[in-house]
């Protein structure tokens, strides 16, 4: 598991929450230097702000220093603003000082795509995990803690009155100080931090999110990254927030090389790569998200509502139109309107007196805008289904003060409102903003935010109980199997190998025997019980059946000759190196799926299932998941897949063995987490999957180790 020092989290505490600050290149005009100097001064009394540049002695009224040599004290942070030729210089120079963190919003290092960048970012990285000297940044616009407005940031932009329990990192200055920002400033959605960590050669988005996990004043996490420098790293940081409860929103852009290897098993084909990150960000309690505005509306219901204590969601309005078209959105989503109890209902027409009605969602009329309408709020908040309360309207300051007051009358009900007016307006939006309110603009972004904030709960409620799976020891057998067959690196072990490595895992395989011979085969099959399977057990040849290697529903020893004669004679012709004929019982009445593994660079080992024959083909109904996985994870892949309904009981055939499937999963999860680093790929297809109490059947596989 990654730690973090106590050396990276000062250096970052520094940067955020400084007592002087020196800027490097600092100038009168508003370029880089001079705004990030202007942003610093916005602090006043509560920071001691130097400008150094050996070409003024005073800038912006302030006292300009040749250099951080020179400098009176020894700044908590500098912000270094000269050309890259430069910046090692004035890093040397500020460890020299004493300096422990510095902001680098220098440009010209690898986002250049040349290796003279590549290299001077390698050099500002390894410098800085020699000396101590900790770095955000190159190619950034700094970061900016909003609560205390302290700004180290070469953002023009200000943020007076947006103090708020939203932290915000992003990979990109220009995202951070610009479109959310700004966005931030219009919705009027409190931020706590703003950072921008931008090219990485040191401390990176996981380092700024893991020190976020430790404030007070962030109760929710927003991030927007294009790539990790290390996944694997976030993943902890994920385990992390869910330990604390606190969420972390994301919007990942970017590749991993996962799709774009040389796949030799279904698995890995499969394995599409941004599927894999939605498997593996939801799987750990981050809520992905698509765009700006979805990153800021959900973060804030997040940060300003407690879990719902029921799944039901009650809607009220003026109009008719817009809650249904209200209602029809959440529907869409999954979200659950529960009719109204008799006292909610016959209570709220009481209030109506023959106008609008009283149904889920509820068209108020006018009563929307009186004196009565937090009695209708409070008969909807009290019905024990209900868990959130959602508002679509827009009307003025009187019906905004009785939303919240609604909200701090209920502490347990989670609350929304929907605008319907104008985003020009301010006669009850402000006000609604400022009591922190989640607004939303559109039923589809209100819909599924309040998805996202009832599944975050549910997750959260659920990991809570079991935590999550750990990778257990490997047994000195499966050691021993492993190795054996890890010699064979980079060709696909035959079928019987690959069993073999299941086996040991207690996944349970096909009663087989392998034969030489003829004779050996008829043998092999009278002990069996026909109808029987027969199968070349080479090695090289990850898919047997398009090469002639497979007969199916073999009932009778002639057949079984016959079908010895041609499998080995088309293994000849194929040029595979075969180890004999595989007779092997033949399992019917089972639903047929596929499960495999397969690694990415950063991710690691990954788990796939999927539905069986030509859908997990055409349609890729696959569900994903990293390994290890425990039993709660596996039922939630089995039900995320399509095809699994055949696995319930389909058109009179019998349900098959969930329980035991989940077993399966599980098992194949903790062998693709043991043998990460040696195993390459594994295939399980097709698992059968016997009815209820018989079991699951492995009965074909192909495992592939590192070459």
């Amino acid at each position: 598991m990654t730690s973090w020092t106590d050396d990276q989290l000062s250096s970052i505490d520094k940067m955020l929450n400084p007592r002087s600050i020196a800027v490097v290149g600092a100038t009168p005009r508003l370029q880089y230097g001079g705004r990030m100097l202007a942003a610093a001064l916005k602090a006043g009394d509560q920071v001691s702000v130097y400008p150094v540049n050996p070409r003024y002695d005073e800038v912006m009224g302030v006292k300009c220093y040749p250099s951080v040599s020179d400098l009176p004290e020894v700044p908590d942070v500098v912000g270094v603003v000269v050309s890259s030729g430069q910046v090692l210089n004035v890093l040397n120079e500020c460890h020299q000082k004493g300096t422990r963190a510095a902001i680098v919003i220098s440009a010209g290092f690898s986002e250049r795509g040349t290796q003279e960048g590549r290299d001077l970012q390698a050099h500002l990285g390894e410098f800085a995990r020699e000396s101590g000297l900790r770095i955000s940044g190159p190619n950034c616009l700094g970061l900016a803690n909003v609560k205390d407005n302290i700004w180290v940031s070469s953002s023009s932009r200000g943020a007076e009155g947006l103090s708020g329990p939203v932290g915000l990192v992003c990979q990109s200055g220009a995202s951070a100080f610009g479109p959310f920002l700004n966005r931030a400033l219009d919705s009027g959605i409190g931020l706590s931090y703003i950072i921008s960590t931008g090219n990485e050669a040191d401390l990176d988005f996981s380092d700024f999110v893991r020190y976020l996990l430790d404030d007070d004043d962030t109760k929710v996490i927003a991030g927007f990254v294009e790539g990790f420098k290390d996944a694997s790293k976030f993943i902890e940081i994920a385990k992390l927030a869910a330990e604390r409860g606190k969420p972390i929103v994301l919007i990942k852009i970017g590749r991993s090389d996962l799709g774009a290897k040389a796949a030799q098993s279904h698995t890995a084909a499969l394995t599409g790569l941004d599927a894999l990150y939605d498997a593996a960000l939801s799987q750990y309690g981050v809520i992905r998200v698509a765009d700006y505005d979805e990153l800021l509306e959900v973060s804030n219901l997040l940060a300003n509502s407690p879990p719902p204590p029921a799944q039901g969601l009650a809607v009220v309005s003026h109009s008719g139109g817009i809650s249904s078209l209200t209602a029809d959105m959440c529907g869409q989503v999954g979200l659950d309107l529960p009719e109204l109890n008799d006292t909610a209902r016959d209570g709220i027409n009481g209030v109506l007196k023959g106008f609008g009605w009283a149904s889920n969602p509820s068209d108020v009329t006018g009563f929307a805008n009186s004196d009565s309408f937090p009695e209708i709020m409070q008969f909807m908040a009290n019905d024990p289904a209900m868990g959130t309360l959602v508002v679509a309207s827009s009307g003025g300051d009187a019906q905004a003060e009785q939303v919240i007051a609604q909200r701090d009358l209920d502490k347990k009900m989670a609350l929304a409102f929907l605008w319907t007016g104008s985003r020009r307006e301010s006669a009850g939006l402000d006000t609604l903003k400022k009591a922190r309110i989640p607004v939303f603009y559109t039923p589809n972004r209100l819909a599924t935010g309040i998805r996202s904030l009832l599944d975050y709960h549910i997750w959260l409620g659920r990991r809570g109980q079991a935590g999550f799976p750990a990778i257990p020891s490997i047994t000195t057998e499966q050691q021993a199997v492993a190795n054996k067959l890890a010699v064979k690196g980079g060709v696909a072990l035959s079928e019987h190998q690959s069993k073999h490595l299941l086996a040991e895992w207690g996944v349970p395989v096909t009663t087989e025997t392998l034969v030489q011979t003829a004779d050996a085969a008829v043998e092999a099959g009278n002990e069996i019980g026909y109808p029987v399977v027969l199968k070349a057990d080479v090695t090289g040849v990850p898919h047997k059946t398009e090469a002639g290697l497979v007969k199916l529903g073999l009932d009778n020893e002639a057949a079984v000759r016959a079908a010895y004669d041609e499998v080995t004679s088309n293994a000849a012709n194929a040029g595979a190196g075969m180890n004999g004929v595989l007779v092997q019982e033949m399992v019917s009445n089972a639903v047929e799926v596929i499960v495999g593994v397969s690694y990415d660079s950063q991710l690691g080992a990954t788990i796939l299932f999927g539905s069986g024959g030509v859908m997990v083909e055409v349609y890729n109904d696959v569900s994903l998941r990293l390994c290890p996985i425990d039993e709660s994870d596996a039922l939630q892949m089995i039900a995320e897949v399509k095809g699994a309904r055949l696995l319930e009981g389909f058109r009179g055939q019998p349900a098959a063995d969930i329980a035991a499937l989940a077993d399966t999963l599980v098992r194949v999860s903790q062998l693709g987490a043991q043998l990460e680093g040696s195993l390459a790929e594994l295939d399980i297809n097709p698992l059968m999957v016997l009815p209820t109490g018989q079991g699951v059947r492995a009965a074909d596989a192909v495992a592939i180790f590192q070459p």
